[in-house]
């Protein structure tokens, strides 16, 4: 052998991140200043991964998600990076971003009651998410897809997400189907046409409990059937738990402690995340006693601190704390959190 015998070098390629968010930032202008409603974000989604977004209402989880789809009013000014299958989705063009949006990238927006259309059936609805990019489907001879080929492939996605007798139910509008029901053609929609990730916007609010645990077993089901990788954006930590392989904590538009899943819940680091935790009713509670709760509330976007976000309701707080926003610092591998206490804890 021309190598004197020895085996070929082997090559290791890493396996490259589906997407990945950079010192994302998003402000709005308002009568009382500029509001900061996300402040250097950045995490990352592999394929395949379910990453929980995870923080109190108005924390700026659905203003992520919706800047990573470009789908911010105009006079939002973002700032950042984001990467999608190594695309930098902001400096697109509007038609080449309409074509990663459903088949590269989908949504299921919150509220399914107001997010679907009460004069379309939604048979109808889903169809439409077809036909808008028929161009880049295959029907088996490289021609267009027909409306009655769209109508076959949403009758197909009813049936996925388990709707019984979906080529009757398609010609149903939203007012005859049940929330759960309503809540599966919004998932329909959003997988009829393959996308690579999806981002789950409070998929299960207004859910009872019987219904969320069959539309959390749906979306582990699609994600194994499909290959899909995840961002499941969520203010119920029980939830994000039972879902996810990492998890991300928003406070006040800044990420203040990501990890993996298991170890954020079982050895929260950050103030934030432990007053989170502790103010959840488990079943070795006392009853007879209140719950947690965490003490002032979130600082208005339009007058954040100079320091860390949580500082002016934060026990452990220190003099360093109200001088700057502190960095992320990894306390454990792939466990990071933001905290000038951790900080000075690390070096001691």
């Amino acid at each position: 052998m021309a190598n004197g015998g020895l085996s070929p070098p082997v090559t290791i390629f890493a396996v490259p991140d589906l997407l990945s968010v950079k010192s994302l930032g998003v402000e709005f202008a308002t009568p009382q200043g500029s509001a900061c409603a996300v402040r250097d974000v950045s995490f990352t989604i592999e394929p395949r991964e379910v990453m929980g977004l995870v923080g109190e209402s108005g924390s700026g989880k659905s203003v992520t998600s919706l800047a990573i789809l470009r789908l911010l009013p105009p006079q939002a000014r973002v700032s950042g990076v984001i990467s999608f299958e190594g695309e930098d989705l902001p400096s697109l063009s509007d038609e080449r971003m309409r074509t990663i949006r459903g088949t590269g990238i989908s949504m299921i927006f919150q509220e399914p009651m107001t997010a679907l259309n009460p004069v379309m059936r939604v048979g109808d609805q889903v169809s439409e998410a077809v036909l808008a990019h028929r161009d880049v489907h295959s029907n088996g001879n490289g021609s267009r897809v027909t409306k009655q080929e769209a109508w076959q492939r949403t009758v197909e996605a009813l049936r996925t997400v388990a709707i019984p007798e979906p080529e009757r139910r398609a010609r149903d509008y939203p007012h005859q189907l049940s929330g759960g029901q309503r809540q599966r053609v919004m998932i329909a929609m959003a997988i009829v046409n393959r996308p690579r990730l999806l981002i789950a916007d409070e998929p299960t609010t207004a859910l009872d409990v019987t219904i969320q645990a069959q539309v959390l077993d749906l979306l582990n089901d699609l994600r194994d059937q499909f290959a899909l990788a995840m961002l499941f954006v969520s203010h119920d930590l029980a939830v994000v738990a039972q879902v996810s392989d990492r998890v991300a904590v928003m406070y006040a538009g800044s990420l203040v402690e990501t990890g993996p899943a298991a170890e954020v819940f079982r050895t929260p680091i950050h103030p934030y995340t432990r007053g989170l935790l502790q103010s959840l009713p488990t079943l070795h509670s006392d009853r007879a006693q209140p719950l947690r709760t965490i003490e002032g509330s979130v600082p208005a976007l339009t007058g954040l601190p100079p320091g860390c976000t949580f500082e002016p309701r934060c026990g452990l707080r220190i003099a360093q704390c109200s001088e700057q926003l502190p960095p992320l610092i990894e306390v454990a591998p792939g466990h990071w959190a933001r905290c000038p206490v951790v900080q000075l804890e690390s070096r001691a």
